[in-house]
């Protein structure tokens, strides 16, 4: 019996719209190949552009080897970012607008020009304007958090929102930078950037392989979110959240 591949986006689209969780898609009679599943991504964020947002860039998961082989896998994987995914540093988010959220951290690349396809670092490098620390909120919308690789990717790689901090020099030195979260200034994450591939670079040339091969390119002025530094870490409300990067600027959000 063939899939309705629309009707399994329609599912996860109302789910991550009305923040409500759902069954694993695995286990209610819509089992995807990993292919199939980023046609469901794309098709349920096309429902997303078709209410006004629009793509502004990618976010990469499962950029550190120890996950990889946890979950046996050779590659990452990635998902898109909207406009309205960005949330303003020192700003708000409110948990209604979210199932199961967490926070991790990452480094932010803007990009000056297009890059697709096979790069080297020299090439990538040279497609970047800016690097910046950031914030991401992972919310998967399946029911207790269980997923499969699959389900993970149709439901956007459980992308939500994100926070970017203050912009730095292209060449800024991002391969091993020291990085902490805080909650009402208790520490509850700590690592390096170099958690993400060895150097957050990597995820970057990554990103542009695998959108390239999906027959796309990261676009001049998008933004490329690394992947986490450490482990994400759940949010509560009423709390505020601080990220500290060496030699760079504090990220920061409040939780409503």
């Amino acid at each position: 019996m063939s899939k309705d591949l629309n009707e399994i986006a329609k599912i996860v689209d109302d789910a991550a719209r009305t923040a409500t969780a759902i069954p694993q898609l695995s286990e209610t009679g819509h089992d995807l190949t990993l292919e199939e599943a980023y046609q469901v991504q794309a098709l349920s964020l096309a429902r997303r552009y078709a209410r006004g947002e629009h793509q502004v860039g990618v976010k990469m998961g499962f950029t550190s080897e120890a996950k990889m082989k946890q979950m046996g896998l050779k590659e990452m994987i990635w998902g898109r970012l909207t406009n309205v995914m960005l949330v303003d540093n020192g700003g708000e988010i409110d948990l209604k607008h979210y199932v199961h959220p967490r926070v991790e951290p990452e480094i932010c690349f803007r990009l000056r020009a297009p890059l697709a396809g096979e790069v080297s670092p020299e090439e990538a490098l040279a497609a970047v304007d800016a690097v910046a620390p950031a914030l991401e909120i992972i919310d998967s919308r399946y029911e207790n958090f269980k997923f499969n690789l699959p389900d993970v990717v149709a439901d956007n790689t459980s992308t939500s929102s994100y926070v970017v901090g203050d912009w730095y020099p292209a060449d800024t030195d991002i391969a091993d930078l020291a990085m902490a979260i805080s909650f009402d200034g208790e520490e509850v994450q700590s690592g390096s950037t170099s958690a993400i591939l060895g150097d957050p670079l990597r995820a970057l040339i990554g990103a542009a392989r695998l959108v390239g091969k999906d027959g796309g390119r990261l676009e001049a002025g998008w933004h490329v979110m690394a992947g986490g530094a450490t482990a994400a870490e759940a949010l509560t409300p009423g709390i505020s959240v601080r990220l500290d990067t060496e030699n760079m600027t504090p990220v920061t959000f409040n939780v409503k």
